[in-house]
Formats: structure tokens, sequence, C-alpha cells
């Protein structure tokens, strides 16, 4: 079996050398960085937009008149513009900027459910949600008299769709499901599932922390209510986020935090709230992060979603053939639509002990439960060894896992 790229036009040498972190080495090793559903790592472009700012730019927006506040104003805006454009919000004032996904779904959880849900209501999440699409609906719906309810999966870490359909009724106020499993690597049927809500009058919110940097997402086209992610997951900083939402729904949620610049006006009395987006972004938002997501929106868009998607695609078949002939390796999560990520257990070895043996030949994955601890459960097992691909990698990185799970197997053989 050969190791060369079957994706010619998708030059990821090129790639590669815009990330300086992927050039360093780790024990001695170079680094094989396969724990992207964490993290992404970032180029040079999205560096030197952070540098630029705290260099040029650095000032409070919004409420400043003087040179360096209005140029910061007009970049931070102009970040939000670019990340319209790359979703296909139809409307600028849809695009909140949050502190990242599980910010975004809390914002959603506090501003629609303290408003619209009532004893006896129910919100529907599916069984394979990170915990941060978890916790929060538990915690409103304690707060409300409300109930959650989950979409089972079946063996192969699919939704059950005849299932989530019979759940639906008028109790229903809210479905909050994730785009793409981070432990299973599932690509939900996000299209069916927003059609069969609203067909029953119902909004939904999707987690789409792990798609936005593997596949295009068009929200329009998707037609979901809401829409969360984080920026540090597509090659921006962290602590930066996206709630897209649609106007209509966003002028009828409340305020999830009160401050500066989220208001009109403010007396003892009585405070008036500001237009979308800003009532929703209380206090000094992370500025330079903002625009960093800004640059990495644009980097993406050099290189194209498609083109993307494609590459891999690639990888993962590639990665699922090579790691099902590991002897006494198990694929945890083998849906017929995923996207670029593997989790396994190996016999004899806790994921902990390959995470750790992997790390000493420069190998980065993730072990654990993934913050989806239902999840593990669901397949009896306490945790997993997570590989997770994005465009920066190659078929050489999937051969060096695989050797390096040679030497996990021969110490625990």
């Amino acid at each position: 079996m050969t190791s060369t790229s079957t994706a010619p036009s998708f030059d990821v040498g090129s790639l590669r050398s815009q990330f300086p972190i992927l050039g360093t080495t780790v024990h001695g090793r170079p680094l094989v960085y396969l724990d992207n559903a964490a993290t992404t790592q970032k180029p040079v472009a999205v560096l030197e937009s952070l540098d630029d700012y705290y260099r040029t730019q650095n000032a409070n927006i919004h409420r400043g008149v003087h040179h360096l506040s209005e140029v910061a104003t007009f970049e931070y805006e102009k970040a939000r513009g670019k990340v319209k454009n790359f979703i296909g919000a139809a409307d600028v004032r849809e695009v909140v900027f949050t502190r990242g996904t599980t910010d975004g779904i809390n914002l959603a959880a506090h501003s629609y459910g303290r408003k619209f849900l009532t004893e006896g209501d129910e919100v529907i999440i599916s069984a394979m949600e990170h915990h941060s699409n978890i916790v929060p609906w538990q915690l409103v719906c304690d707060e409300r008299g409300a109930r959650l309810r989950v979409i089972p999966m079946n063996d192969g870490g699919e939704l059950l769709m005849d299932e989530f359909a019979a759940m639906l009724s008028a109790r229903t106020k809210l479905i909050s499901v994730v785009h793409v499993s981070n432990s299973l690597g599932t690509v939900n049927p996000v299209n069916e599932i927003v059609a069969l809500a609203h067909r029953n009058g119902t909004p939904v919110l999707l987690d789409g922390a792990q798609a936005v940097a593997h596949m295009p997402v068009n929200v329009q086209e998707l037609d979901c209510d809401l829409y969360a992610f984080s920026g540090h997951k597509m090659f921006g900083p962290t602590g930066i986020g996206i709630l897209y939402g649609k106007k209509e729904l966003l002028e009828r949620m409340q305020p999830y935090q009160g401050g500066g610049d989220m208001i009109r006006s403010v007396t003892f009395e009585k405070t008036t709230f500001n237009d979308l987006p800003y009532r929703f972004e209380a206090g000094t938002p992370p500025i330079a992060a903002a625009i960093g997501l800004g640059a990495a929106v644009d980097f993406i868009g050099r290189i194209g979603m498609s083109a993307v998607r494609r590459h891999e695609e690639d990888l993962l078949r590639y990665a699922t053939e090579r790691l099902s002939a590991v002897p006494g390796l198990r694929i945890i999560g083998t849906a017929r639509e995923k996207a670029a990520v593997v989790s396994f257990v190996l016999d004899h070895a806790h994921p902990h002990d390959i995470g750790t043996i992997l790390d000493r030949e420069g190998i980065a994955v993730r072990t654990g439960h993934h913050c989806t601890q239902p999840v593990m459960q669901r397949f009896d097992i306490p945790a997993t060894a997570r590989a997770s691909f994005s465009l920066y990698n190659t078929r050489e990185d999937v051969d060096a896992l695989v050797k390096g799970l040679a030497k996990v197997r021969e110490i625990f053989a």
C-alpha cells in the first residue's frame, strides 16, 4: 500500500509550510498532529493578524472616536462580515460573536429557554452530544420544569430517525443536535432533522464545532434557526466563536448577559437593549480573536471547502483501511456518513496508555471520553483513542500512527 496523496491538485506540502508548529519536534521526533477535533493549528496569516492588531490597532471598539478605535472597530466588524459570507447567513446582524461553541449554546439555552420553555415542554437532543450540548439544556429544563429527551443511536453511531420523528409533538419547543460528532465522526442528517422539526413548528440549533472546518456549511440551505461553532477549531484563535441565528428568532430572544455595549439606554428604573447583534455581546469583546477569526476565514476561502472535504475524505478512507488491519483494534463509530475522525480501542491497552506511548513517538492523539460520557456508556467502554485529521495532514501521518500502534501492541501484547 502506497502512502502518496490521491489528490494531486491539493498541495499539502505548501499548506503545511504555512503552519510553523508543524515543523517542530516532540521528544526528538517530527510532530505528527492528529488532535484536530480538539483544536486546529494556526497558519501564519492568522498569527500575523493577531500581531498586527496588537502592534498597530489596539483599542476598544464602538465607543471611541479616536483613530485607533475607529480602525479596530472597522476590522472587528469586517470580520463579522467575513463570517456572514462564510456560512451563508442572510444578514450580518445574524452573526453574534461568542467565546466559542459552548458559550453559544449556553447563550441559546438561557436566552431562548428561559423565555420560551414552560412546565411540561420538551427539548430534544441526541445520544451523541458533547457535554456542552447536554448540560446547558439540563440546567434550563430543570429551572423551567421542562423535559429533556434524547434521540437514540444504533451500534454504528447513527441516529434512529424514525424514533426521532415519533418524539415530535406540540410539547417539543426546541431541538439541539450536533452536526458532526466529535467522538464518532458521524455526520448527522441535519437537513432531514430540520425539515421534520419545522414541519412540527419547532426551531433547531445545530452544534457545528466539528463541521465548519471540514465541509461547506450554508445556514440558509440548512434552514437551521441557530448554529454554533468555535474559531479555534477552524484555524482561528481560542476564545472566539459564533452563534448564528435567524434574525426573527434572535429578536424574540432575551439578552443572556448584561453590561456595556448591549444597551441602548440605562436608568435605574429601566434598560433598553441595543439592536442585533450587539444585545448579545455584553462588555469588551475578544477583539483580536475576532479579527484573527476573520483571517482564518480568508485562509480557508483561498483553499476552498470542497477541496478540503475531498482531501479529508481520502484521509478518512485510508486511515479506516489501515487501522482496521491492526490486530485487536476496534473502531468506535462506523456510520456511513463520517467526517475525518477515527476513534478506536485496542485490546489490552487503555486509551491513556496508547496516547502516552504515541506521544513518545511524536504523535499527538486525544484520549478519554472526549466530553461525551453518554457515548462511552452507550458502547460500554471507558474511553477511546481518537485520531482526527485536518487539511494539513497526510497519508504519511496515518502511516506514522499505525507504526506507533505497533509499538503499543509490542508493549501490551
